[in-house]
């Protein structure tokens, strides 16, 4: 179980996470129709580097790139492409970063010029569930209220949430116990789970505008709708503390 417990600690993971933060801050600003998709792998995989941080994502499991980026109904893990961005996509950005021993992991979905209402209400509801559920990461609070608070708000706006795919603890290693469900139904172990100061999550709702089924390709790591409806992605790591949690990405 992460437990992150001393202040030296804190300020480990509090810099792995600014560094991840500024990057995809310089990717964002880099995405743009026309811009090549294996270019904004190269801007974050060298503004990490140039931080004496490594990406986390690259060689984890075989996986071959610093960001995943996937586009339009590509829910996660899409591996950077030779194509270019179009405009009236969306795409979603994650990435992860080692520095002082200790990862962080954030995510976030961008469009590409001018979406349309319905992308740009997905866009909306899915960062607005990431905030009602970090809102939830109290101290004492248990990991169903994130979760519950997460499916409640997500599916009162008509959309899905993908349930294959959920949040977890971070720290010293990429995944950590406990896992964070953006669902409270069916009932799963990790929502019994106590929040307590000193806990590091990454809470990370996954949004479909259609349904919440879910393919793989053949590539064995993209993971898209399976009605080929949009999807987005909002993740921070954030840490518990007494008095209210602390976004860190």
């Amino acid at each position: 179980m992460v437990d992150i417990n001393n202040h030296l600690e804190v300020k480990a993971l509090s810099e792995s996470c600014q560094i991840l933060s500024d990057t995809l801050n310089k990717v964002e600003k880099n995405i743009f129709p026309g811009q090549s998709v294996l270019e904004l792998d190269k801007i974050a995989e060298d503004y990490i580097i140039s931080c004496n941080a490594k990406p986390a994502f690259k060689g984890y499991d075989g996986f071959p790139a610093t960001l995943t980026v996937s586009i339009d109904d590509e829910i996660v893990h899409g591996i950077p492409k030779n194509m270019i961005l179009k405009e009236g996509q969306i795409v979603s950005i994650d990435c992860g970063v080692i520095k002082n021993d200790f990862y962080s992991d954030s995510a976030r979905t961008i469009a590409i010029g001018e979406i349309s209402d319905e992308k740009q209400r997905l866009l909306d509801v899915t960062k607005k569930a990431l905030d009602i559920g970090i809102q939830n990461a109290l101290v004492g609070n248990k990991i169903f209220d994130i979760s519950n608070s997460i499916q409640e708000y997500v599916e009162s706006e008509g959309f899905s949430i993908v349930r294959e795919l959920v949040g977890h603890g971070i720290g010293r290693h990429l995944h950590i116990k406990p896992q964070v469900p953006n669902f409270s139904i069916p009932a799963t172990p990790d929502l019994d789970v106590v929040l307590k100061e000193g806990m590091c999550l990454a809470i990370e709702p996954m949004v479909n505008v259609g349904a919440r089924h879910i393919k793989t390709d053949s590539d064995g790591w993209t993971i898209r709708t399976k009605d080929g409806s949009s999807s987005a992605h909002f993740e921070h790591s954030i840490l518990i503390t007494k008095f209210q949690p602390r976004i860190l990405t």
